[in-house]
């Protein structure tokens, strides 16, 4: 079947490295490590209510696709402040929403560890690992999502974009960690980003804890703009 208007739209996965409550009832343990998150929110209307989608919305007659999506995630999530946001891919099967035909430009955004968005109530961040019944396509564009984000972590300083303004290296790691989806060693994380001059101390140290000793030195990202660092690099999981 022809489809005589079709509509062009915006949808944005957006990550952030998050701790949640622990659920022991949903066997996921009571220590919680911290974990990648999207944010979603919960359809009120049909088609596929109480679902969940990735903010977006249809791209206006007077903006370009990057206007349109951080319109959308102001005005649907109002999370105003991204420190990265990039196109992700097209969607476009006929049947990927009902009548009228929907193409969607996916895009990618990123937001810090310490910020905190004030959501809506009907939004809320998930963990990737454990998804709800989502809206569409929209599990798939978070597939990829997560797929470049992982990508980009082995050959750029993309990780900028999660981390705060300093930190640790185990704090570092942990986003690494959460991102990638498995173990990463903290020595030759170091070592890695150190000698693609990714990360520079800062001279300070972090505030010793309740158990003492020796403070732990701070770090910050040498650039806080993205930046391809080896093109041929790969962080892999360990064997």
């Amino acid at each position: 079947m022809p489809h005589s208007n079709t509509i062009h739209e915006s949808l944005t996965a957006v990550f952030q490295v998050r701790r949640f409550l622990a659920d022991v009832s949903a066997g996921r343990g009571s220590a919680r490590h911290p974990e990648l998150a999207v944010l979603l929110w919960q359809r009120a209307l049909d088609p596929q209510k109480g679902t969940w989608s990735l903010p977006g919305g249809r791209l206006r007659d007077d903006e370009d696709l990057d206007t349109s999506a951080r319109r959308q995630l102001a005005e649907k999530v109002d999370v105003r402040e991204l420190d990265h946001l990039e196109q992700l891919s097209v969607f476009s099967a006929p049947d990927r929403v009902p009548a009228p035909r929907r193409i969607a430009s996916a895009y990618l955004g990123l937001v810090p560890l310490t910020t905190e968005p004030a959501l809506p109530s009907d939004t809320t961040w998930h963990p990737v690992a454990a998804l709800p019944e989502m809206s569409f396509d929209h599990r798939t564009v978070v597939d990829h999502a997560r797929t470049r984000l992982a990508a980009k972590l082995s050959y750029t300083n993309i990780a900028y974009a999660l981390a705060p303004d300093t930190f640790t290296m185990s704090t570092l790691r942990e986003i690494y960690c959460a991102a990638l989806g498995y173990d990463v060693d903290t020595t030759n994380l170091q070592r890695v980003l150190s000698r693609r001059r990714v990360i520079t101390p800062t001279g300070a140290t972090a505030p010793s804890g309740r158990a003492g000793g020796r403070p732990a030195a701070l770090y910050r990202f040498t650039d806080s703009g993205l930046r391809v660092t080896d093109e041929f690099a790969a962080l892999r999981p360990p064997s």
